[in-house]
């Protein structure tokens, strides 16, 4: 699943790449390493005569000397040069976290350790001792393996016909990378190779890998070069809708300056406080985590019966909110035990937004059914959703197609059910919703964007209605 949905740019024909006006920003900026992190093992990293050198050092893991910044949408661009007995490559939308974490893939289940860089990688192979020669191929450091060629297509012996022709051995070789919404392409020395389209992750940091040697002392401060490194930031602007995404249908929920089109969800007009708009983001301030007790939940002007929408939300330590639909604003709302209630959130199936580690709702309902992702107070998200941290932002995507509702937190599908299923029924009896009939089987109902008196932002509020 994408997350920012055929994004803006014209593509042409693979083999040339993208062919308009382009900003690049070097990622050398000067003679230190500044904005740049080490990660894994322990390899030196340096700066000599604007190009980075990493150097091999024994009984060390995978290095990596990562962005500080990541990235999405983006052109990259380098030159590298490599000791012939070396295996490096370049990270491209990594990530690297504190926690152990498990991806599902083709219905396999891959564990990544704590504080292990993972992620795609645009393979430097120059070995001659495999006769290999995959430089400039996808490989999924620390996940799923090659990818191309591998899983994802590409025949293994061709690659390494063309890569023995194109690869100079001992000089310096230039590629570079096209990472476009799903689409990923490489180049090597001017030829297309790489030409994929997946979606595991949508955004990460750079990387520069030298590669582990073991105990191999023949190969003790072999170096790897990278010059001429630079990177073309290609995401869209926000709160605007490319080309593509009109064609198929998408609009623009929030304008990114006004509040035409929403107002509160108990009153006819935009509330007169407790939301701003400032410099493209839309957010509810903080009121001391009371529910609807400042400016109140907001709703769209217009009721919605099938659609995708895709929100870009992001959250402050400890804040509570949410996304809901089908919302019916007249129904009295109920407390947290389902109790009818003097104030509160208007009442709808939501996708919930907490912090999980410092809001006490994390813990309560049943089996996580109120943390992020999930449908609130209902199903719990899947173990395998991935959360950014506390001010960052994170998108929520929520598809309803008749009955069945889908939701994808980050590009990861966490939550999927149908509507009045006997499945959805039991859960409706169990939860904080069992004393409204009917709950979450109306025909159409208003988008809403909750106040639970915590500052949560929101941007990119887009939707496709399914006819």
């Amino acid at each position: 699943m994408r997350n920012r949905f055929f994004l803006g740019v014209n593509f042409l024909l693979f083999g040339l790449p993208l062919a308009h006006a382009q900003r690049f920003t070097d990622l050398i900026p000067g003679n230190d390493l500044a904005g740049w992190v080490p990660r894994g093992g322990n390899a030196k990293y340096a700066v000599e005569n604007h190009e980075i050198v990493g150097s091999c050092v024994r009984n060390t893991p995978n290095s990596f000397l990562c962005t500080e910044r990541t990235y999405s949408d983006f052109i990259l661009e380098y030159d590298f040069k490599v000791d012939y007995r070396l295996n490096s490559g370049v990270q491209i939308r990594s990530e690297c976290f504190d926690q152990k974490t498990q991806i599902e893939w083709r219905g396999k289940k891959i564990d990544v350790p704590a504080k292990r860089v993972h992620g795609y990688q645009i393979e430097i192979d120059p070995e001659p001792s495999r006769d290999r020669w995959w430089s400039g191929g996808l490989y999924d450091e620390g996940a799923r393996d090659w990818l191309f060629p591998g899983s994802l297509g590409g025949d293994g012996k061709a690659f390494t016909e063309q890569g023995r022709k194109l690869f100079k051995q001992g000089d310096w070789n230039h590629v570079r990378v096209e990472a476009i919404g799903d689409s990923i392409k490489t180049w090597l020395n001017g030829k297309a190779l790489v030409d994929v389209h997946d979606s595991r992750v949508m955004r990460g940091f750079i990387g520069l890998q030298v590669h582990g040697i073991g105990n191999d002392a023949t190969k003790e401060g072999a170096e790897v070069r990278w010059r001429n490194l630079r990177i073309a930031d290609m995401t869209p602007k926000d709160n605007t809708l490319t080309k593509e995404e009109r064609a198929d249908g998408w609009q623009l929920l929030w304008d990114g300056k006004t509040t035409k089109g929403w107002r509160g969800a108990k009153i006819d007009t935009f509330p007169t406080h407790g939301w701003e708009i400032n410099d493209g983001v839309l957010t509810v301030l903080s009121s001391g985590g009371k529910e609807s007790a400042a400016g109140g939940d907001i709703i769209t002007t217009k009721r919605y019966s099938q659609f995708e929408i895709s929100v870009d939300f992001k959250i402050s330590e400890g804040a509570n909110s949410g996304i809901k639909y089908f919302v019916q604003p007249n129904l009295d709302s109920i407390t947290g035990t389902g109790a009818k209630a003097a104030t509160g959130s208007a009442i709808g199936p939501e996708f919930q937004i907490l912090d999980d580690e410092h809001h006490p709702d994390a813990k309560l309902g049943r089996d996580g059914n109120r943390t992020e992702g999930g449908l609130y107070d209902l199903i719990a998200p899947a173990k395998t959703k991935r959360t950014n941290p506390v001010g960052a932002w994170n998108n929520a995507h929520i598809i309803v197609r008749g009955n069945h509702v889908e939701h994808w937190l980050n590009g990861i599908k966490v939550v999927e059910y149908e509507r009045g299923s006997a499945d959805f029924r039991s859960l409706v009896a169990m939860s904080k919703y069992k004393t409204i009939p009917g709950f979450g089987e109306w025909a159409d109902g208003h988008i809403l964007l909750q106040d639970h008196g915590d500052r949560v932002s929101f941007k990119n509020i887009k939707i496709r209605e399914i006819k």
